[in-house]
């Protein structure tokens, strides 16, 4: 689900769902605190999915 908050968003802004919104989160804070990308694993372990699920 998009949020625009009933405004569309710029032009050449990026869309993306909420739950990709919150795999990049994730993959933000993880690399400012441990200073490198997640694996694989960790994202399974956080999100509580298989790896198929992480790929998509």
């Amino acid at each position: 689900m998009n949020q625009t908050f009933g405004k569309e968003p710029p032009a050449g802004a990026p869309q993306f769902t909420q739950l990709q919104g919150q795999y990049l989160a994730f993959i933000y804070a993880y690399t400012r605190i441990f200073k490198r990308s997640p694996a694989e694993a960790d994202m399974r372990r956080h999100f509580e999915v298989t790896a198929p699920s992480v790929h998509q």
